[in-house]
């Protein structure tokens, strides 16, 4: 028997590589034959970088950048050695849990520290990105990352503008004469799971603001600053869509590197199956195993584990999945490709019992073992 395993991380207890092997230690101690394929999985957002560094032999990089209200933070990305691939999470440079919550503030908040990593991964060869926008702080419609990376966003007397949001009431004019050279020769694939565009009522302004400490006045200021920076960006790039979907994603982000460098936004979860090559190991496996710490109706609404279950049935494969715990609502995952479920909690217990590393690695190995018993007996 052949077993591929694709787990998301158990945040807080397992990554996804230690949770697929505590499923293969489990199935092996009900039968030594069978054969497990222990593969990454993520859905672009926390977590990507460290599933695929663990998954792919990846190499872990530390930086010190800009943080996103200016002072110091060290940022982990990741570089896949076989491709010069970077894998980074915006979130690591300019995410809003590198912000007390009395702190935020998008007017002040930026995405330079972004392109200070997006930077040093050049100089250290990569040509490929992988960068997950999810979770930032920042509106700032990503002129911070575009900025670090040597483009010009001036104010009338050409001047560089303010870091954040505040700064595009002053901008006047782009330049992209200092641009690192590198840049043109590089290209990101960039994880985006929602379709907002960069102004308007669905804008990242509006929809997404408040939770960044935006009060009601600065929504309306910020919309129209941005409205203002994707008109004076349309001037010298005239495919510039503000429209367009994504374009709104983590305060303008999308739209930045869809306007300013060779990039394309793509589903999170899309894009690690690529990378991954999960359908190959696919094809050849007889059960695929997936799962993620909880199992509710958000995971059948195209989480990481129906993107696992769905590419499977292409094949008409087997597929079970794990969690620490599930709710009524994940009988919907049946509908979405996972045969069977399984949560792995085995008695009464607190929260922080069941989420302790060693306990869940236990009671993941321990619910595998029975599964595969049962599988034998079929």
């Amino acid at each position: 028997m052949k077993v591929v395993t694709a787990i998301d991380s158990f945040k807080g207890s397992m990554t996804s590589i230690e949770a697929g092997y505590a499923v293969a230690e489990g199935f092996k101690m009900a039968n030594r034959n069978v054969e497990v394929e222990v593969r990454p999985l993520a859905d672009g957002g926390e977590g990507t970088v460290e599933a695929l560094i663990e998954g792919m032999n990846g190499e872990r990089h530390e930086i010190m950048v800009t943080g996103p209200l200016g002072a110091p933070v060290n940022c982990v990305y990741g570089i896949i050695k076989d491709s010069m691939t970077a894998v980074i999470e915006m979130s690591g440079a300019a995410g809003i849990t590198l912000v007390q919550k009395k702190d935020l503030n998008p007017l002040d908040a930026t995405t330079f520290g972004v392109g200070e990593v997006i930077k040093d991964a050049i100089g250290k060869g990569c040509r490929r990105f992988i960068v997950g926008i999810g979770g930032s702080a920042t509106n700032d419609g990503g002129v911070g990352m575009l900025q670090a990376l040597g483009y010009g966003f001036l104010d009338k007397s050409g001047k560089q503008i303010p870091f954040g949001a505040k700064g595009l009431k002053d901008l006047e004019t782009i330049t992209d004469d200092y641009v690192i050279p590198e840049l043109k020769d590089c290209e990101f694939k960039v994880a985006c799971d929602v379709t907002n565009p960069l102004c308007g009522t669905e804008g990242c302004s509006a929809v997404y603001g408040p939770q960044k400490g935006a009060t009601p006045s600065m929504i309306m200021d910020m919309d129209k600053w941005m409205s203002y920076y994707a008109a004076i960006a349309r001037e010298k790039y005239p495919n510039t869509d503000p429209k367009y979907p994504g374009t709104g994603a983590a305060g303008g982000m999308g739209f930045a590197f869809l306007t300013f460098t060779n990039a394309m936004l793509q589903s999170g979860i899309k894009i690690v199956l690529e990378e991954t090559r999960l359908e190959d190991y696919i094809k050849d496996a007889d059960i695929v195993i997936t799962g993620e710490g909880m199992l509710d109706f958000q995971t059948a609404m195209g989480k990481a584990p129906i993107g696992v279950a769905k590419l499977a049935k292409k094949y008409n494969k087997t597929v079970l999945a794990f969690a620490g715990g599930v709710t009524k609502e994940a009988i919907e995952c049946n509908k979405n490709g996972i045969d069977a479920f399984f949560p792995i909690v085995r008695g009464v217990t607190t929260l922080d019992e069941a989420m302790d590393s060693v306990n869940a690695k236990y009671n993941l190995s321990a619910t595998a073992e029975q599964v595969m018993r049962l599988l034998m007996v079929r």
